[in-house]
């Protein structure tokens, strides 16, 4: 029961942020995920696998959430999301391969050094220059495919739903802000469901997992984090409105680099 409430109360905080802070939950879910298990003793092998299987699938119920509200404000260019997409998907399955099969204190590194360079850009407040891509807008086919590939493939390795790589790339490529989010939002979801099956797949039959998982997603976080997550984003949204959203973008980033160096310094 003590797990499942911290399951529910870091879903409550990682929605609440989302809607705050337009931050999507896999850099808080992931390190908390893995320091509530290893001070739990149910993390094994592959809990950092595990860890970013789990935050995949609940960003597929948490970003369904996300595109609608997007949608029904016109912000989510389709045309570019479809030609996004199917690098996306391929991207997201080569990514999850690629962490099932690193050691374990490699992805933590990984990870933790992802961290630390999100927190980073948060705290600058850095954003790529347009440059020349500016001018022409967006890549055609073969540039958009390996856009998308980049950012599936860093994605499900370190089990974020994309929007960090996404709007800044979409930004470069002199997309409206507000249409580039709007998108990464939509991007999120096929990131999620192909990295999500990906890692449920590439653990399907693992014994070393702990019961009520289902490959690389461990069911009851899932459902108490989903759920709490679902819940609390509205209420994030509302706050942005009402709170010095730049201060407190600048202390989560520190939270951030905090759960960076925390994963980069654990056994």
């Amino acid at each position: 029961m003590d797990m499942l409430i911290a399951y529910a109360v870091l879903g409550a905080f990682a929605g609440i942020m989302a809607g705050l802070l337009g931050v999507g939950g896999g850099l808080l879910i992931v390190p908390v995920l893995v320091m509530l298990w290893h001070a739990d003793g149910l993390g094994g092998s592959q809990m950092v696998q595990q860890a970013i299987g789990t935050s995949l699938a609940v960003i597929v119920f948490t970003s369904l959430s996300s595109v609608r509200a997007h949608h029904q404000r016109g912000s989510v260019l389709w045309p570019v999301f479809w030609r996004l997409t199917p690098g996306i998907l391929l991207g997201a399955g080569l990514g999850a391969t690629l962490a099932s099969a690193m050691p374990q204190a490699a992805l933590k590194t990984v990870f933790g050094i992802f961290e630390l360079l999100v927190a980073a850009q948060m705290l600058l407040s850095l954003r790529p220059s347009a440059g020349a891509s500016a001018e022409r807008g967006l890549p055609g086919s073969l540039g958009m495919g390996l856009a998308g590939s980049v950012i599936g493939a860093v994605s499900a390795l370190v089990g974020i739903g994309g929007g960090i790589l996404t709007v800044p790339f979409l930004d470069a490529c002199k997309v409206r802000m507000q249409q580039a989010v709007g998108t990464s939002a939509a991007c999120g979801l096929p990131i999620a469901v192909s990295g999500a099956l990906s890692y449920v797949l590439l653990g399907w039959g693992n014994a070393q997992l702990p019961a009520g998982s289902a490959g690389f997603v461990y069911g009851p976080a899932l459902v108490g984090i989903a759920a709490a997550s679902m819940l609390f984003a509205p209420l994030g949204a509302a706050l942005a409105h009402r709170l010095p959203t730049s201060v407190l973008k600048k202390t989560f980033a520190g939270f951030l680099a905090v759960l960076g160096i925390w994963m980069l310094a654990s056994p």
